[in-house]
């Protein structure tokens, strides 16, 4: 029996997949769980694996092209077995449209809205046709629109058109980086952001380390531990910003920043206020040499509900990180250093460490993330009750 392949959701706000190359050719024998194609979403470039045994064929889809959520690129079948007949309804692929056609559904992609795309006779304006994102994401980079060819439907000009101009005119950016520069600056000039920092005695966390083994667990692997449980008592700060509202999502899954060549990918660790200690502390490691390798799966980047990025290991004292939509905030973490601090009123020398927490100020406010900071500083002032 025929088995599809199909462009996954990694996030709740995907509509969207970019193919960056096929691992496997059409008619290659492959197996359950072998990497078949490696994909580009908001988060990073991950491989794609195969859900049966089989041969490729089928396949919709080339490198570069910009696919729906949900729809079918390729098949897996039988040996000697023909794939499926193309379905009326199934979206195609958004890089290889050069025109509207009947039957297609182009009008779906969320670039393509009221453009008059899909359905509906093209502008015979000469005047190209632009898409809302790719309208704004211009004004950001600085590109000059009249100077690109568009690639959507009817000549389009689309984001990743412009994308393409602004690298052209600098050093051309890995897919990571290219990511990165768009989500962060999406970020930052639509999410109304607010901080709040705490300057917090590590005495403890450190010498729970210590009583776990300084081999075996991290001080990340502490914090995830501890913000984990303590976002149970705060649901919205580990909410979600969606369409409609505020989404609370029903699992804590804890995304870590780990840093990659030209960039920073969001490994997830899920259910994670119910995982154990060395249990997040093996998949840390694991996703860790997963995103250096470059071999992370679709499953390692998805459905993070927020975000803690440490970058004490680079001496760093202390910073503001920048929110990753639809997340709500994200925890920065400076180093642990000794510093002079009043303790019963008199100077003395503790392990101090900074916490920054950035707010979505739509679904939190500084209220409540003050309360989530709090609780948050006692669990560090008292590991062991909670571990």
């Amino acid at each position: 029996m025929a088995t599809s392949i199909v462009m996954p959701a990694l996030e709740m706000a995907q509509e969207t997949g970019k193919i960056v190359s096929w691992l496997k050719k059409e008619g290659d024998a492959i197996s359950k769980g072998e990497p078949i194609l490696e994909i580009e979403t908001d988060k990073a470039v991950v491989e794609v694996e195969a859900a049966a045994d089989g041969v490729l064929a089928g396949v919709k889809s080339q490198e570069g092209d910009v696919v729906p959520v949900g729809v079918t690129i390729a098949w897996i079948v039988a040996p000697g077995e023909t794939p499926p007949a193309d379905s009326g309804t199934a979206a195609p692929s958004a890089r290889k449209i050069t025109g509207p056609k009947s039957g297609t559904n182009q009008g779906s992609h969320p670039e393509f809205r009221n453009l008059g795309i899909g359905g509906a006779t093209p502008d015979s304006s000469p005047r190209a046709q632009i898409s809302p994102k790719a309208r704004r994401l211009a004004k950001e980079q600085g590109v000059d629109l009249g100077s690109l060819k568009g690639s959507g439907p009817a000549g389009t000009i689309i984001s990743d058109d412009v994308l393409a101009g602004a690298t052209s005119a600098s050093a051309t950016l890995s897919a990571v980086a290219r990511l990165m520069a768009e989500r962060t600056t999406q970020s930052w000039t639509q999410v109304p952001h607010f901080f709040l920092v705490r300057d917090l005695d590590a005495t403890a966390l450190l010498e729970t380390r210590e009583k776990q083994g300084r081999d075996k667990v991290t001080i990340t692997d502490l914090l995830v531990s501890l913000t984990a449980r303590v976002l149970k008592k705060h649901p919205k700060v580990n909410a979600s910003w969606v369409r409609n509202g505020i989404h609370l999502n029903p699992n804590i899954n804890i995304s870590l920043a780990m840093a990659v060549t030209d960039g920073v990918v969001g490994a997830v660790i899920p259910n994670a206020d119910a995982a154990s200690l060395p249990g997040i502390a093996q998949q840390r490691k694991d996703l860790t040499e997963r995103a250096r390798g470059g071999r992370l799966k679709p499953s390692d980047v998805a459905n993070g509900t927020f975000t803690i990025t440490n970058l004490g290991m680079y001496n760093v004292d202390a910073f503001s990180a920048i929110i990753l939509p639809p997340q709500a905030a994200i925890l920065a973490v400076g180093r642990i250093a000794d510093r002079v601090v009043a303790v019963d009123g008199k100077p003395a020398v503790r392990p101090m460490m900074t916490l920054t927490l950035s707010g979505d100020h739509r679904v939190i406010d500084g209220a409540q993330g003050a309360m989530f900071l709090n609780d948050l500083a006692e669990a560090i002032r008292k590991p062991a009750e909670l571990l």
